[in-house]
């Protein structure tokens, strides 16, 4: 037993389940990461020494996720934030951090610095969100003389698995992109693709996604889509296919390519799908969560470590993969 919620226990049982149990039902599985899926992540973790650095560590779903990952995967973590704070969330929801550093921080400023700071003192290879606002752990990361950013955009890798499927796609951008233009989409097709060959893809299949397959000059999407697409020819986009313009189930469904009569290098086989604008790519992840099986997690890529920036509403089965792919990276 290692959480308690509003109401009730989580626990972790022994297939990585993530489960509750209250005083009105039986004991119910409330979400899981499959164990091939957890294995695969595992397997490319070995070895390696794991250790997250979380601003603003006192929201319990977090700690709890921590926990789980350490059960899980050996996952250490530095947390940073008010320590008697801290502790008495830990003890109300019946967590047990005795494996983990607590380093003060009175304020979220403070802590997303501090949390910051171990990164660049060496000693955390993965930051992460804790109950912060989004904008003052990037504006910690994004400093230009003591935050952690690099050359790189940062941009967002969903990734998106369905055990009914055994299929794993990786969606961007979703949360921090809005509107990319060409140049920004080179970013994100890098940055997605060197996420999804450090979880095991060697050559990602990458879909600039349209509302249809073939370039009109009216519809911006395409005529990126297309631009990419023979980028990717000249060599300028390496170590993946970008095959485009594509709708979305021309994408990800053969048998949708083969009915439409679409010929293209990845029709139905797509890893990525790079989306036009924020609002397709968000709402797509929402609606496959929603009304699908797919189990999501994401990552910030662009900055020198992997950071995962959850919303409060994802469950703790999503944090906890967002935590495993980032230490994949």
């Amino acid at each position: 037993m290692w959480g308690q919620g509003t109401g009730g226990i989580f626990f972790l049982s022994g297939n990585s389940f993530l489960r509750y149990a209250d005083a009105r039902s039986e004991i119910k599985e409330v979400g899981m990461i499959p164990d091939g899926l957890k294995n695969k992540f595992l397997g490319m973790m070995a070895g390696k020494t794991h250790v997250v650095a979380v601003a603003m560590a006192t929201d319990p779903n977090v700690l709890a996720s921590l926990r789980q990952a350490y059960d899980v995967a050996g996952v250490g973590a530095i947390l940073c934030g008010p320590y008697a704070q801290i502790k008495q969330v830990a003890h109300d929801n019946n967590i047990d951090i005795s494996p983990f550093e607590i380093i003060n921080a009175d304020s979220d400023l403070d802590a997303a610095r501090c949390a910051v700071q171990v990164v660049r003192d060496g000693r955390a290879n993965v930051l992460m969100k804790g109950q912060i606002h989004t904008a003052d752990i990037l504006r910690a990361v994004l400093n230009r003389e003591t935050g952690i950013r690099e050359n790189n955009i940062l941009s967002h890798v969903a990734v998106m698995y369905s055990p009914s499927r055994n299929r794993t796609l990786f969606l961007t951008d979703i949360a921090m992109v809005m509107y990319p233009n060409l140049e920004t989409k080179v970013h994100l097709i890098n940055n997605a693709v060197k996420l999804a060959q450090h979880t095991g893809v060697t050559t990602p299949k990458v879909a600039p996604l349209c509302a249809v397959e073939v370039l009109n000059p009216a519809m911006q999407a395409t005529v990126d889509a297309d631009a990419l697409h023979n980028m990717n020819l000249r060599g300028e986009i390496k170590d993946c296919i970008v095959s485009g313009p594509l709708a979305l189930d021309i994408a990800v469904s053969k048998d949708a390519a083969r009915a439409k009569g679409v010929v293209a290098p990845i029709a139905g086989d797509a890893d990525v799908l790079l989306f036009h604008n924020i609002e397709a790519g968000n709402n797509t992840l929402k609606s496959m969560v929603q009304f699908g099986d797919w189990i999501f997690g994401g990552v910030v890529l662009g900055a020198r470590v992997p950071v995962v920036i959850n919303s409060r509403s994802d469950s703790d089965v999503s944090k906890l993969f967002s935590v495993l792919c980032a230490c994949a990276m």
